[in-house]
C-alpha cells in the first residue's frame, strides 16, 4: 500500500520528502472470471475484519477485493466481532488485512502495539489449527507491528518496516517466475494452464521471515532494504534499516488442519485510486494484470481447491 508517494528518495539522502496521497476503491474494476469456482452465493463464508481499526474493510478500500471473491461464488462479510470461537464459527476463510491498535489509527509513530488481545491470538490460532484458514496482511509500519503477535503464532516474524529496492525505490516491485522470485506452487499454478501465474506486483509494503515449514511465494531477490522509522514515511540518515533480501513478501503455510497465507502488502489485492491524479494503483495497475488471478488462486489454495 502507498499511502503516501516517496518522492525522489536516496539512501544516502539525509531527509526524504512525503507527500499525503488519498486512497479510494475503484468501483469499475471487474476482471472477467471465465471458471467461477462457485455458483453465485453458494461457496464458503469469507469473513473481511472490521473489528480492529482496519484501513482496508469490506466496504471502504478492499471493496474490490470483496465483490471479485463474490463473484468467484464466496460469500463475503465484514465482521465487526472480535476474535472467539464463536464469532469464526462458520467461517472458512478470516481475512485480516492491515489492523491497528486504537493508538495507531491517527497516529503512525512508535510504538505500534498489538491490534489482538492474547485470547484473540488464541482463538484464531485455535480455530486454524481446527480447519479453518488466515489470510493475513500487513502492510508496511505500523501495521507489521500491529499484527506482530498473531503472526508469532504461526511462527512469521515482521520487519516494523518499508521495504524499498535500492535500485528503483518509486516502482512497483514485479515478483516473476524468470527471475525466481515468485515460487512454482499450486497458488502460482492454478487449477489448469489459464490461471497459472508468470509474475505479481506489489506498491510498497513490509518484510517478513517464515519458520520451517511454510512455503515461500513471493521473495526478495533483487538487494532490498528495509527501513523502519519512528514515525511512517518519515526517514533520515539515523533511521534504522535491515537487509531483506531473500526475505518474504509473501508465503503460504499448513497449522494443524488448518491453512495460513500471509502477505506483506495490501493494495496488490484490491483496485484503488490514489493521488489527485486517480492513477490505478494495485489489481487494476498495467503492471499487475495478473494480481487479481493471483489473489483467486491464493483463496482456491486457502479453500481446500488447491494441494500445494
Amino acid at each position: 500500500m502507498r499511502a503516501r508517494p516517496v518522492l525522489g528518495f536516496l539512501f544516502t539522502a539525509l531527509c526524504i520528502a512525503v507527500a499525503p496521497a488519498q486512497q479510494v476503491a475503484d468501483s469499475d474494476f471487474a476482471p472477467p472470471i471465465p471458471k467461477p469456482a462457485y455458483q453465485a452465493g453458494k461457496g464458503p463464508t469469507v469473513l473481511i475484519d472490521e473489528a480492529h481499526h482496519n484501513f482496508h474493510t469490506a466496504t471502504g478500500r478492499y471493496k474490490p477485493f470483496a465483490d471479485l471473491l463474490r463473484r468467484d461464488g464466496y460469500v463475503v462479510r465484514g465482521s465487526s466481532s472480535l476474535f472467539t470461537k464463536a464469532s469464526l464459527e462458520g467461517a472458512r476463510v478470516l481475512v485480516i488485512a492491515n489492523a491497528l491498535n486504537p493508538r495507531n489509527e491517527e497516529d503512525w509513530t512508535l510504538p505500534t502495539p498489538p491490534a489482538f488481545t492474547a485470547d484473540e491470538v488464541t482463538a484464531v490460532r485455535n480455530w486454524v489449527r481446527d480447519g479453518g484458514s488466515l489470510l493475513l496482511i500487513a502492510d508496511h509500519m505500523p501495521f507489521p507491528g500491529a499484527v506482530s503477535t498473531i503472526a508469532k503464532a504461526f511462527d512469521v516474524t515482521f520487519s516494523n518496516g518499508f521495504a524499498f529496492p535500492v535500485e528503483d525505490q518509486n516502482s512497483p516491485i514485479v515478483f516473476s517466475r524468470d527471475a525466481g522470485a515468485l515460487a512454482d506452487h499450486a497458488v502460482s499454478r492454478g487449477r489448469d494452464d489459464t490461471e497459472r501465474i508468470a509474475k505479481v506486483a506489489t506498491f510498497t509494503g513490509s518484510a517478513f521471515r517464515v519458520g520451517k515449514g511454510a512455503t515461500p511465494l513471493l521473495v526478495f531477490k533483487a538487494k532490498v532494504v528495509s527501513l523502519e522509522p519512528k514515525e511512517a514515511w518519515s526517514f533520515d540518515k539515523d533511521t534504522k534499516r535491515t537487509d531483506v533480501s531473500e526475505w518474504c513478501q509473501g508465503a503460504v503455510l499448513r497449522h494443524g488442519k488448518g491453512r495460513v497465507a500471509v502477505f506483506g502488502e495490501a493494495a496488490m489485492f484490491t483496485a484503488q485510486l490514489g493521488g489527485p491524479d486517480r492513477k490505478p494503483m494495485g489489481m487494476n495497475s498495467p503492471v499487475a494484470a495478473e494480481n487479481a488471478r493471483f489473489l483467486l488462486n491464493v483463496t482456491h489454495w486457502l479453500t481446500g481447491l488447491l494441494g500445494d
